[in-house]
């Protein structure tokens, strides 16, 4: 093997070496911050209810601290300790019965809620980012049914889910989780327009 031929073969390698990575290797590149560097430690606000369903705002509370604890990234202080504030606003609660037995009572039921969430960066006193229309859903049987849940209990386990969202959408940004439009949610009225119509009760046994 010719001086030149030889040169040409070991030219990829060393630049590889020189690189600090093996052949075949990627360049180490660090991962982007999702948040602002100075961000450290988080506080999580009180929610918001803007409905006319009473005691979300506690549980709806605990279950996103907690959540934040478990996940670990960022410490979870108070309010004037904290470099940023999640915040959540609950804007819609739908219950609405899905199944009916042959007297027309309700056995299963679809429940909705829509909030939204934002970030602030309490250094700068700016909003970062705010994700609209975070839904939780569950479909559920009557605690009247076997293994049906109450209302109450469906709540619970809306909680845990919008709790993981909301820690995913800071903890890993832009398009982590999304919310849904307005027009999918069916007793939403879409801006200028009117109200829905109001559904009628079908009997499943006519005859």
């Amino acid at each position: 093997m010719n001086r030149t031929l030889r040169a040409a073969l070991l030219a990829p390698a060393l630049a590889s070496a020189l690189s600090g990575c093996g052949p075949g290797e990627m360049a180490y590149r660090p991962a982007a911050q999702i948040l602002p560097a100075h961000i450290k430690k988080i506080s999580v606000a009180l929610v918001k209810n803007t409905t006319q369903q009473f005691g979300i705002e506690d549980k709806l509370t605990r279950a996103v601290i907690d959540e934040f604890l478990k996940n670990g990234n960022y410490s979870v202080v108070p309010e004037e300790q904290a470099d940023g504030s999640v915040q959540f606003t609950v804007t819609r609660y739908i219950l609405t019965p899905v199944q009916y037995d042959n007297v027309l009572t309700p056995t299963a039921y679809k429940l909705l809620l829509l909030g939204d969430l934002t970030f602030v960066d309490r250094a700068t006193n700016t909003l970062l980012w705010t994700e609209p229309n975070m839904t939780g859903a569950l479909l559920f049987s009557a605690s009247t049914r076997p293994g049906g849940v109450t209302e109450e209990q469906a709540r619970e386990l809306i909680y845990a889910q919008l709790a993981k969202d909301a820690v995913k959408r800071v903890i890993d940004g832009f398009g982590a989780v999304t919310g849904v439009s307005q027009r999918a949610i069916s007793d939403v009225k879409p801006p200028n327009e009117g109200p829905p119509p109001t559904p009628k009760p079908v009997n499943p046994n006519p005859y």
